[in-house]
């Protein structure tokens, strides 16, 4: 028996890194009766069959998992958002940050293809990234082309497992080019009939840059919040989180109780209006959405 990390998963195979050696894997029979799945970044203990193949044997206990994309023991999290096609989107950067936050992996916004933006949208950008910053947030604005904040981005990843995430054909795999041009991700252009990217990723797989575990993963445009109960959305907000420990109501939602010190920062402009607009949209859909059964 031997303990190791699984790196990928591909058509039913698992590829288990262990003593700097790639086994490839089978999982058991019995996790599918238990509904086990094993993800990549999962600590297994294997039986090696050979120096090529085995079987999991277990999987041990996971400090955090994502479902989309399909990861588990993740330090952090490296969003991806565009500042110009697609447009930058505040409100699909809150939907990350707020499941991210949810499980309790550090998030780290990046902001790509800085050379196409003039100066006034540079400007424009860095006043909703300034905003992130003063909530606590690593903020980068960087270009893979020019390499602009690539530097900032590096020491960050050594010694961490990274998932780069973020919506479709914002340059994550260039990105990833541009830290370890030995990888050579395929990347396509804009479709200017969608306005997104498109799907140049087809598996989650752990690649080894910068001293760190990287996940290069499927890009995609939404986020439910299914894993999110209404009490604890405040908790993915930092910044409202901090304040509401001032409610004078415990369990405040911070919508119509009075006395609310969450609303009150809003009015004194010491929370973002947009970000509270976007935290009372997000509650609105947990509320709304149908029961698990």
């Amino acid at each position: 028996m031997t303990k190791g990390k699984i790196i990928k998963a591909l058509s039913g195979f698992y590829y288990v890194l262990s003593d700097e050696k790639m086994i490839q894997c089978r999982g058991r029979g019995v996790f599918r009766k238990n509904k086990i799945t094993p993800l990549v970044g999962d600590h297994v203990i294997f039986q090696a069959e050979n120096d090529k193949e085995g079987y999991i044997m277990e999987v041990l206990p996971r400090k955090n998992e994502l479902v989309r994309p399909p990861i588990a023991n993740i330090d952090q999290a490296i969003l991806i958002f565009s500042s110009s096609e697609p447009e930058f989107s505040p409100l699909l950067l809150d939907r990350f940050l707020c499941i991210v936050e949810s499980r309790e992996i550090l998030p780290i916004i990046c902001v790509t293809k800085a050379d196409l933006l003039s100066e006034t949208e540079r400007l424009h950008v860095n006043s909703y990234l300034e905003n992130y910053r003063s909530i606590g947030y690593e903020v980068i604005l960087l270009s893979a082309k020019s390499e602009e904040g690539i530097n900032q981005l590096l020491p960050l990843l050594s010694g961490k497992t990274s998932v780069f995430a973020g919506q479709s054909g914002v340059g994550k795999s260039s990105l990833l080019n541009a830290l370890n041009s030995d990888l050579e991700l395929r990347t396509d252009e804009i479709s200017t009939h969608l306005g997104r990217g498109k799907h140049t990723t087809r598996h989650v797989e752990l690649i080894d840059v910068c001293g760190g575990l990287v996940a290069d993963t499927p890009g995609f445009s939404s986020l439910d919040f299914t894993e999110i109960e209404a009490e604890d959305l405040a908790h993915t907000f930092p910044e409202i989180s901090k304040k509401s420990k001032e409610c004078k109501f415990r369990g405040c939602l911070h919508v119509n109780e009075p006395k609310c010190a969450v609303k009150s920062a809003v009015e004194k402009n010491e929370i973002s209006t947009e970000r509270y607009e976007h935290y009372l949209q997000f509650l609105q859909e947990i509320k709304e959405r149908k029961p698990r059964y």
